[in-house]
């Protein structure tokens, strides 16, 4: 269960789930005008809601993002016996072949 009380379900946009939740949790008053802590959303009149400025240090907010996958990687990586060059070399050879195949599609 999330914060705003949204329960996936298999064969649904997560979207639409997303938003009946965000609606439902208004209507509840649940989530009430300036609970948005975090400023990712603003109330523009005649427009609705849209994306806000980002309210933080994108770089900063990039490796949060990233945090947790970070850690399982490691964790993992340590399970199986590689030392740190090898996970490094890994992580290299993957970013090079994503970055090759976005070059590859302009």
């Amino acid at each position: 269960m999330t914060p705003l009380g949204l329960k996936l379900r298999p064969g649904e946009s997560i979207f639409d789930q997303l938003v009946s939740a965000a609606q439902k949790a208004i209507l509840s008053r649940e989530l009430t005008e300036g609970q948005d802590y975090e400023g990712w959303l603003e109330m523009r009149p005649g427009l609705g809601t849209v994306v806000a400025p980002a309210p933080h240090k994108l770089d900063d907010m990039r490796r949060q993002l990233m945090q947790q996958e970070i850690a399982r990687l490691v964790a993992e990586a340590r399970r199986v016996g590689l030392v740190l060059t090898d996970l490094f070399d890994a992580i290299h050879a993957e970013w090079t072949k994503a970055v090759d195949s976005v070059e590859a599609t302009r």
